[in-house]
């Protein structure tokens, strides 16, 4: 599993931009459906020395994500000219219930995370960024497989 830390010391003005966009905002989750169809879900990551999702355990993003862990993950942006830029990462899912794991996640949160909530640890195996300029975009990707 490559973790956020991980991926941020093999591309780190990746990773600064990355963290950057999933802070200014709710981002979109894409799992798996039981019967292999994508759903897409509003989440707000949780960017620290790893990638963590919080969600209410009933949600059925939590158990695509049990018994499927592949995700992307893409941030909102801002107008229809992508303002802000673009970034997404993809990877697996893992659902924790560590209380060393808990605790990192809450103290990173920009919430309080309800005490009920169940929790996830998001590997990056994949990453990408683009940023629309005037004359031309910035594109750059990054794999845990390169």
């Amino acid at each position: 599993m490559t973790h956020w830390s991980d991926f941020a010391i093999q591309a780190p003005d990746l990773a600064a931009f990355g963290q950057l966009r999933f802070k200014s905002g709710v981002a979109y989750l894409a799992s798996v459906r039981e019967d292999g169809g994508p759903r897409v879900h509003p989440v707000t990551p949780i960017v620290s020395d790893r990638l963590f999702l919080f969600m209410e355990p009933t949600s059925p993003k939590g158990r695509g994500l049990r018994r499927d862990g592949r995700y992307a993950l893409h941030c909102a942006v801002e107008n229809s000219e992508g303002g802000g830029g673009e970034f997404w990462v993809r990877g697996l899912a893992t659902f924790t219930d560590d209380p060393a794991d808990r605790a990192a996640a809450t103290q990173a949160s920009p919430y309080a995370p309800a005490a009920r909530y169940i929790l996830f640890v998001l590997s990056v195996e994949e990453a990408f960024m683009k940023q629309y300029g005037a004359d031309q975009a910035l594109v750059r990707r990054w794999s845990a497989l390169a």
